[in-house]
């Protein structure tokens, strides 16, 4: 009996703990937004925009590898041509990169 009164009094912690613990998980949350969220949210910007400055005539790689040409720009999609006279409909989402961008006129 002696033991489990000496554990439980060992056991109290200081008045005032449960505001280090708070400012420790609002530390950590900082952390995550400067070092993980942000940065994803930056790159996801750079990718849309990216998107939308593709033209007509940029070679693009789609997502699921395949290579081709844009013929024509909706509001979602883009018509790729992936061989003479084979075009396909694509969403913009798909868009993988940009291998090559249209000549200039």
């Amino acid at each position: 009996m002696n033991s489990l009164v000496v554990f439980l009094q060992a056991a109290e912690g200081p008045a005032g703990g449960a505001w280090g613990t708070i400012a420790m998980f609002g530390l950590i949350i900082v952390v995550f937004y400067f070092f993980m969220i942000r940065p994803q949210q930056k790159k996801q910007k750079a990718v849309q925009e990216a998107r939308q400055a593709m033209k007509v005539g940029d070679k693009v790689i789609t997502a699921g590898g395949v290579h081709g040409r844009i013929k024509e720009i909706g509001e979602t999609y883009f018509i790729v041509e992936i061989a003479e006279s084979v075009r396909i409909k694509i969403d913009k989402a798909s868009v993988f990169a940009v291998s090559e961008e249209a000549p200039k006129a």
